[in-house]
């Protein structure tokens, strides 16, 4: 479900030798399943533990996981990186806004989870998004910019040389297009 490199075991290890015995740590998802979903790890002591945790042993820890977060934090990743500026904990989950769905769900739950997990996080940069209005009877997924992406000079390129290729790749055969039915009205939100 959650991995976590060997430098952040290390300097989980680290945190908790300073914590009262049986400390461990929890992983969790604020709002999960939502566009305002946040992840977050903090100290689990032992009289913290709930009756349905799901316990997640590490090399002298555990990493406690409550029931409701557990299928956002699938494939979730933690890691410890140094580099010149410092080290910071990183947690990555690219599911914790939307549940991973199954490969034999239907098209359009299975493109909106890419467009929630793939390409919105990229989006995310410019402060804009796409929501999936429709999928036509002939594979045409229909989109809706917004944010940042609505009114930028930019967009045409943005929907067919990245959002439209790569959905087209992630669905070859099942899709056939990406529309935009966007309005775009350029202004103060606009990115550029």
């Amino acid at each position: 479900m959650i991995t976590i490199t060997e430098s952040a075991q290390g300097h989980f290890k680290k945190l908790l030798e300073q914590q009262a015995d049986g400390t461990n740590i929890r992983v969790f998802v604020i709002n999960p399943g939502t566009p305002q979903a946040e992840c977050g790890v903090s100290y689990c002591p032992p009289d913290a533990v709930e009756e349905d945790d799901i316990t997640l042993p590490f090399d002298g820890f555990d990493a406690l996981v409550d029931e409701k977060s557990a299928p956002f934090l699938e494939e979730a990743l933690i890691d410890y990186v140094t580099d010149q500026l410092g080290a910071q904990l990183t947690l990555k989950a690219p599911n914790a806004k939307m549940r991973k769905v199954a490969d034999d769900a239907p098209l359009k739950d299975r493109l909106d989870y890419i467009i929630q997990s793939q390409v919105n996080p990229q989006l995310a940069g410019h402060g804009g998004f796409i929501t999936l209005m429709e999928l036509t009877d002939d594979g045409v997924a229909v989109i809706q910019f917004g944010g940042g992406c609505n009114g930028c000079s930019m967009v045409d390129v943005t929907l067919k040389d990245g959002i439209e290729k790569q959905l087209l790749e992630a669905f070859p055969g099942e899709l056939n297009g990406v529309k935009d039915m966007t309005e775009h009205q350029h202004g103060d939100h606009s990115f550029y």
